[in-house]
């Protein structure tokens, strides 16, 4: 059900702007009654609802971006330039206002008329808020225990972050975390693991946590001295294989749905395959499939809305918030593109774009420029392979990382 009023209240636009003002301040979003109605009008959502609202204003300002063959000199392209300046970008009104030849009064006037754009898009999207109760709130909270503690609602408050990892000191944690379990079924696992680092991109406590709930379930299924770890990286791929020999051909999947998403979360693929004498096992291929994206850029707001860009162009991303990891990063993963701001805190983009041309292993790696400054020729002479002005679009990213071979249409 929509709104039943045709425009949004002046509350409602009001809302909108104190988001848009805070939108990478999480705490003060969850506050507002309007992430509320966000989160209930996407009830299957598996994000806080803090998150939805700040995806939700990011995708309403991206609505408003003009098509390119409509020009960037048309008052609704001034629009969508100053509400990603001020609010995406996170600069001043004058500073936008400069930077698009406005006047304050004029960059303010388009400002207040960009803010009721958004207002009116959320206003059409949402279901109307709820009215107050009547009568004093049960002093029980109304959400049964089963909601409370269903996978979407788990899954809610669950944030994954990639870092490069080595794999094997999380299946031993885990292993060791299961020991009683083992201990007291009288089992023993079987390991082959390599001797150098496995390096994967993953969120640890969630792999730790997939591994745990894995060797549990196995461990309450199992023949005994049944189950088998093996870990194998060749070349670009990296293959875990759990296999064990159930007590009964009846005995239940190790699979679920909590652990379905929490892989997928990972980006992982895994297979169920059967052998003989009935055994059993589960290969995961960790190698995560796609181009990997490594994004440098200290704009959180912007990160996410190139995460969102990227979505299904088979592609993975990883992010960093400052110049230093960045660096790090794109040391250990080698990605397949990298797309980098050049003013951050710290070390600056221009010191990366360097450091990394003059390292053998990472000369070669595709570098996109983003920047405020409009500055390509410094980029290039640096060892730039593209320079995206900002505010970027997503028609520009994807044509860019398009023709660099890293995605497809």
């Amino acid at each position: 059900m929509l709104q039943t009023q045709d425009t949004p209240s002046d509350e409602f636009i009001e809302q909108v702007k104190q988001a848009l003002d805070h939108l990478y301040d999480f705490a003060f979003l969850q506050r507002l009654p309007l992430a509320q109605q966000v989160a209930g009008a996407r009830p299957q959502s598996s994000q806080p609802a803090s998150h939805q609202l700040r995806r939700e204003l990011i995708t309403a300002v991206e609505t408003l971006s003009p098509d390119a063959r409509s020009g960037q000199d048309t008052p609704d392209a001034r629009i969508y330039h100053l509400l990603h300046l001020r609010y995406i970008e996170g600069i001043t009104v004058q500073e936008a206002a400069n930077r698009l030849g406005l006047s304050t009064r004029q960059a303010h006037r388009s400002l207040r008329r960009g803010e009721e754009s958004v207002a009116a898009l959320l206003w059409n999207r949402l279901p109307p808020a709820s009215s107050p109760p009547s009568s004093p709130p049960s002093p029980h909270p109304s959400t049964s225990a089963q909601e409370l503690s269903s996978v979407q609602s788990e899954m809610a408050h669950l944030e994954t972050h990639l870092q490069p990892t080595d794999i094997r000191p999380l299946l031993t944690e885990a292993h060791t975390a299961v020991q009683p379990l083992a201990q007291s079924v009288g089992m023993a696992f079987g390991w082959e693991l390599p001797e150098t680092p496995v390096i994967v991109p993953v969120d640890t406590a969630v792999a730790r946590q997939i591994f745990v709930s894995i060797f549990s379930r196995i461990l309450r299924t199992a023949q005994k001295n049944s189950v088998h770890v093996r870990l194998a990286q060749r070349e670009a791929q990296t293959t875990l294989t759990i296999g064990y020999t159930p007590q009964t051909s009846a005995a239940p999947e190790i699979l679920d749905d909590v652990l379905d998403q929490l892989i997928g979360r990972l980006g992982w693929v895994v297979r169920q395959e059967g052998g003989v004498d009935g055994r059993r096992a589960l290969v995961f291929n960790l190698s995560n499939s796609g181009a990997l994206i490594l994004v440098v850029d200290d704009n959180e707001g912007l990160v996410e809305l190139l995460d969102r860009y990227l979505t299904g162009h088979a592609c993975r991303v990883v992010t960093a918030t400052s110049g230093a990891v960045g660096l790090q990063l794109a040391q250990e993963l080698i990605p397949d593109a990298l797309i980098l701001d050049v003013m951050m805190p710290g070390k600056s983009g221009w010191e990366i774009l360097q450091t990394l041309r003059s390292q053998p292993t990472t000369a070669t790696i595709p570098i996109i420029v983003c920047s405020v400054f409009n500055d390509p020729d410094l980029a290039y002479a640096l060892g730039a392979t593209r320079f995206l002005p900002k505010p970027i679009s997503r028609d520009h990213i994807l044509e860019t990382l398009h023709e660099l071979g890293v995605v497809q249409r």
